[in-house]
Formats: structure tokens, C-alpha cells, sequence
């Protein structure tokens, strides 16, 4: 018997990203919810629990930045892993994010999807060892 199932909300206000990334992480044993745009992540994050957060940061009702920082102010999901996904590809961009922001990994669109499989992995393992 396997392990459960992942669970993993994108926060993304493009439908046919969160139905990409559903495609190519459903066949990995993943369950993907998709959340349109911060207010209803922040609501789905509260209501799921989930193992991980997928982020995006350019969306029209709130910020990317600002569903990170109210992610990690509440103490339910302070430790929920978050992956920002985002067409800003700058490199100080990632450097916020990576270094500034503590974000748990930070991937430019467009991505392979190898990429994005190998990134969760890595970080639900991390987390996984760290919380035994």
C-alpha cells in the first residue's frame, strides 16, 4: 500500500495554468486544488490543511507577496511549504524569494515539468525530515 496523497493548492488566477500543473501532477500521486487568485487561497489553504502551497505572485486581487506573508503570520500554516511559481524570472527576484522571503523554492514560468515534480518532491522530503 502506498503513502496518502498529497495534497497541494495552487494560487493562480489563470485556470489553464492550474489545470496544467493538475496534468502533470496528478499522475504523481498528487491531489492539486486550485485556488483563483489570494483571497480564495488564503480561504482554501484554511479550509484544506494542505501538505503544500503552490504560488503565484502577479494576480489582480492581492499580491503574491502579501498571501506569503499572511500564510506565514498564521500559526496553522506558518509551516506549510510554499513554491512560488511566477513569470517574474529577474534574478533579484529570486533572490527576495530564495533568500530574503525564506520561500521554500521559486520556479520561473515558463518551467519544464520535470522541474516542478523535482521541486516538490524536494521540498515535502525536506520538510518530511525535519518533522519526523
Amino acid at each position: 500500500m502506498g503513502e496518502p496523497e498529497k495534497t497541494i493548492i495552487y494560487i493562480e488566477d489563470d485556470p489553464e495554468m492550474i489545470d496544467l500543473v493538475t496534468l502533470i501532477l496528478r499522475p504523481k500521486g498528487f491531489k492539486v486544488k486550485g485556488a483563483d487568485g489570494g483571497r480564495d487561497g488564503l480561504d482554501k489553504v484554511a479550509q484544506e490543511k494542505p501538505d503544500l502551497i503552490l504560488l503565484d505572485l502577479m494576480m489582480p486581487d492581492m499580491d503574491g507577496w502579501e498571501v506569503y506573508h499572511q500564510l506565514k503570520a498564521d500559526e496553522a500554516t506558518s509551516t506549510t511549504p510554499v513554491i512560488i511559481i511566477t513569470a517574474k524570472s529577474q534574478a533579484i527576484d529570486q533572490v527576495l524569494g530564495l533568500y530574503i522571503a525564506m520561500v521554500d523554492d521559486y520556479i520561473s514560468k515558463p518551467f519544464h515539468p520535470q522541474q516542478l515534480v523535482e521541486s516538490i518532491q524536494k521540498v515535502l522530503a525536506r520538510k518530511e525530515s525535519s518533522h519526523p
